[in-house]
């Protein structure tokens, strides 16, 4: 029975890790739509001050143990990275690049996530895993340059580049930190504490930024979801699965995140998915599973 612990824990992390990145993958395309109407600094800290009040109320309601010792390290990581870090510089990158082509430098957040688990908690997946990682994250920014260069967009390097690969930096600690921190603080509470402690930082500068014209529903649909799903309901998911898989190993199923964000915008918004997207789904799927395995 113990020798199948592992394995099981392995496979259970990688189901929370997936639930999580299907929340995760409509977070480029609605936050696209909010910036049309709405302030970007508004959306990337006002959807963090929206999860804060509910990370609150939920602490309250179950009563959960405050955050101790090293915890609180783990936590700033986690306010850094995933709180402030990722979601200012992926909105600001977003007024100068679209979607896809922020999507292409999101593509390697995995690989960055694996490579900063190796270096602050002491993860040592083998050679294999390194390998298969890089040839899925080859796949996935492979494909968005060629859906991009064949849409007509091209690909110049700019402001909105290199803020995108800022964010990716920033986004990786906060993965690492908050899978790290889930072992003993548990996933949705991660999150919340994180929230919570970010709270000081978020009240000011969205009262200023606040919107003080007519804004559109689209835009607040937009807001509504990166506020609830991908900066709330999402990590908890993602946290246990981090914490229980390993974060290395279950950061890499976040290489399907691009595909879930094209089905995503196939089903919502009636856009044209590439038959070549599927047979590069299924290819990055083997790549997660064979360095899963090697691991």
């Amino acid at each position: 029975m113990s020798t199948q612990q592992p394995s099981t824990q392995g496979w259970g992390g990688m189901g929370w890790g997936l639930l999580g990145v299907i929340g995760f993958a409509g977070s480029l395309p609605m936050t696209k739509l909010a910036v049309v109407d709405l302030n970007p600094w508004f959306i990337s800290l006002g959807r963090a001050l929206v999860a804060a009040v509910l990370s609150i109320l939920l602490l309250l309601w179950h009563r959960s143990r405050w955050p101790q010792g090293r915890e609180w390290g783990w936590l700033a990581g986690v306010v850094i990275g995933v709180v402030l870090g990722f979601p200012v510089f992926s909105t600001l990158a977003l007024q100068y690049v679209t979607s896809s082509q922020a999507s292409v430098i999101n593509g390697t957040l995995p690989l960055a996530t694996a490579v900063l688990a190796a270096w602050l908690t002491g993860e040592r997946p083998r050679r294999a895993f390194w390998w298969w990682s890089i040839l899925g994250s080859g796949l996935v920014v492979g494909f968005a340059l060629w859906r991009s260069a064949h849409s007509g967009a091209g690909w110049r390097l700019s402001w909105g580049d290199g803020l995108m690969l800022l964010a990716v930096g920033i986004g990786a600690l906060g993965y690492v930190a908050g899978g790290r921190v889930a072992r003993t603080l548990g996933s949705w509470q991660t999150i919340c504490w994180a929230l919570v402690m970010s709270l000081p930082f978020l009240l000011w500068p969205v009262w200023y930024t606040r919107p003080l014209h007519a804004v559109s529903g689209v835009a607040w649909g937009g807001f509504a979801y990166v506020s609830l799903i991908s900066m709330f309901l999402a990590f908890f998911a993602w946290y246990r699965g981090l914490a229980v898989g390993g974060i290395a190993r279950v950061g890499q199923v976040q290489l399907l995140q691009p595909f879930f964000s094209l089905l995503l915008a196939a089903l919502m918004l009636r856009e044209h998915v590439p038959p070549v997207m599927w047979l590069v789904a299924l290819a990055v799927v083997v790549c997660v599973a064979l360095g899963r395995r090697s691991a």
